[in-house]
């Protein structure tokens, strides 16, 4: 997969910060205009200093697999809440460059639009990929909400502290546990809703993102 580096990854937090600042004003929001035939998923642990990066293409709507890319790297950024996209990142991007099948819409284990400065994982990673990109959080990170119905398909927004709309709590599962979604860049929050919803069948995360997060911790 092409595309181009548009930064450095080794800014001091006052730097990166300043970075997400900028990038916030390529933001992209807009309805997907037709499903995808190729959905990617994208994760990233960590063990021992080291950053484990997977992404897996799977073909929709049957979510059969197409390619799998796994890259370890050293971790080379501290864990600053805010800022975990520059210790998830450049092991991403190198997962990215080494696949062969480029994905037409990419869900992320991390933030969008729900983050403090707007710029979580997937909306930092879709500016760079060029790429309609999604995030689908297990943990929250931002935003005030009430908790959705425990029915399937049911959520509620999560709002900034001006009230604005910046993703949503989902429940993929009767009675378990929401995910939290937000778009990334070039789509909006319901087709970032739908598509979430339609990749997830017997558990809690879609599939795409549950095959990467099972390749990263092989």
């Amino acid at each position: 997969m092409k595309f181009k580096s548009i930064h450095s990854w080794n800014l001091t937090p006052q730097q990166a910060i300043r970075l997400q600042n900028r990038l916030r004003q390529k933001i992209q929001l807009k309805k997907l205009s037709s499903l995808p035939s190729l959905i990617a998923g994208a994760d990233v642990a960590f063990k021992k200093r080291k950053a484990i990066g997977a992404v897996v293409v799977l073909s929709y709507p049957e979510f059969k697999l197409v390619e799998c890319v796994r890259k370890i790297s050293p971790i080379t950024y501290p864990y600053i809440p805010g800022l975990l996209t520059f210790r998830e990142g450049p092991v991403l991007e190198k997962c990215f460059r080494a696949l062969k099948n480029e994905p037409e819409v990419i869900i992320f284990d991390g933030q969008g639009l729900a983050h403090p400065r707007n710029m979580g994982l997937a909306t930092h990673l879709g500016i760079i990929l060029n790429k309609p990109s999604i995030g689908c959080a297990k943990n929250y990170l931002f935003g005030r909400y009430v908790e959705p119905e425990r029915t399937r398909g049911s959520f509620s927004y999560l709002l900034d502290n001006r009230g604005k709309r910046i993703g949503a709590v989902l429940r993929t599962k009767d009675n378990v546990k929401p995910v939290y979604v937000s778009s990334g860049n070039k789509i909006d929050l319901d087709s970032s809703l739908k598509i979430i919803l339609e990749c997830t069948k017997k558990y809690r995360l879609p599939e795409p993102l549950r095959w990467a997060d099972h390749l990263t911790k092989r």
